[in-house]
């Protein structure tokens, strides 16, 4: 039968049409919780420099204390520029998402609207049949059941194209504001980052200065050596405390007694900018008691690396030494990494040998991006060039 025919051939029609893309599952779960992650610990770094500032306001302000001050600023700076770095990523990574979202969207409702087209041209055609014209053509009650048991079919199929299309009409409307709104806030983030690193020209342009008079003014140097001197007071008694800590290490330690001349050193550099011991001032000629020295990082190598395993008794900022860490390596040992501009580790974490624990830089610098290095002995400091291999 004819009719039956048309039928038949709507119902394939139907079948054919594209179902419902179901939501992809969040492959980006991933890569969004590591984006949220690392935006929270930065968070928690600017909210911990910024009570620092505040802290520091109440203080007596000294030539180091307006240098550390400068410096805290700084580093607030580049932690925000960090920030913006990270959101600028996730924006751009939405915003890829987003464009690759919308062909296929576009493609879909192409393809559901030529269907429903189709259906409803059809329908045109051979829907306008009576009922009771429907009731002759019916052979018998079995057919006639068939038949509209198809039609209703026929009217489901065509209700859900047209749910379909309207829901990724909506859908493409959503993800073109969703485009825009991506674009807007990069530009915001872009401009933003443009500011920071306009502040963060000025904090440079202030330390350069400050530096140049501590060198150039014999009174702002003396006193300078003054106020380091009794910072370096302030880092014996911390030593003296960590020093009563006691741990067991989750792997076998080796003394730094034994491996004197043999340690591998904190950074891939090897120029020594700063020595230890009595240090001569050329212009001055006065004397600077250095407890470790101060190392030049390899061009494009900023990573500063455990000397030996042990466990991280500190990790925090310490006026003059700027972020600091210190290693306890059991057997009276322990070593120092000065000037951090990030850790990768934290207090209480054991580290093994060659481990990277942070990023050189210039956090309480007077000469630059450098490493400050220390061994000490039962806290008192020994000459690290003892202790490190031979270049």
């Amino acid at each position: 039968m004819k009719t039956t025919a048309v039928l038949l051939a709507l119902l394939i029609i139907a079948a054919a049409a594209p179902p419902q893309t179901p939501a992809p599952a969040a492959s980006g779960q991933s890569e969004q919780a590591d984006y949220e992650s690392r935006l929270a610990r930065i968070r928690r770094e600017i909210e911990s420099l910024k009570n620092w500032l505040r802290e520091d306001e109440s203080k007596e302000q000294t030539t180091l204390s307006r240098f550390d001050r400068i410096g805290a600023t700084k580093s607030l700076i580049q932690k925000e520029l960090g920030l913006l770095a990270i959101q600028l990523d996730k924006n751009r990574a939405d915003l890829a998402a987003t464009r690759k979202n919308i062909p296929t969207l576009r493609a879909r409702l192409a393809q559901e609207k030529e269907e429903l087209e189709r259906v409803l041209i059809t329908l045109y055609k051979f829907g306008r049949l009576s009922f009771a014209r429907f009731l002759i053509q019916a052979h018998d009650l079995r057919t006639l059941s068939e038949e509209n048991k198809r039609l209703s079919i026929l009217a489901s199929s065509q209700d859900r194209l047209i749910a379909d299309y309207g829901k990724d009409l909506t859908a493409l409307g959503r993800e073109a504001e969703t485009l825009s709104a991506r674009e807007n806030e990069i530009n915001q983030l872009l401009a933003r980052t443009a500011a920071k690193k306009t502040e963060l020209d000025r904090e440079e342009e202030k330390i350069g200065a400050l530096i140049s008079q501590i060198r150039a003014d014999k009174k702002t140097h003396e006193q300078t050596l003054a106020e380091l001197a009794r910072r370096a007071e302030e880092l014996q008694a911390l030593l003296q405390r960590l020093e009563k800590l006691q741990f067991t290490a989750p792997f076998p330690l080796t003394s730094l007694g034994e491996l004197k001349g043999r340690v591998s050193w904190p950074t891939n550099g090897r120029k020594i900018i700063q020595g230890y011991g009595l240090q001569r001032h050329p212009q001055f000629n006065t004397l600077t008691m250095n407890n470790g020295i101060e190392i030049a990082p390899a061009a494009g190598d900023l990573a500063i690396r455990a000397v030996q395993g042990g466990r991280v008794a500190f990790a925090d900022r310490l006026p003059g030494y700027g972020n600091l860490i210190i290693i306890d390596h059991s057997y009276g040992y322990h070593s120092l990494y000065g000037h951090c501009a990030e850790f990768l580790v934290k207090a209480g974490d054991f580290v093994r040998p060659d481990q990277p624990i942070g990023v050189a830089g210039d956090t309480g610098s007077l000469v630059g991006i450098a490493v400050y290095f220390e061994i000490r002995y039962k806290t008192k400091p020994v000459d690290p060039l003892q202790w490190l291999s031979r270049r």
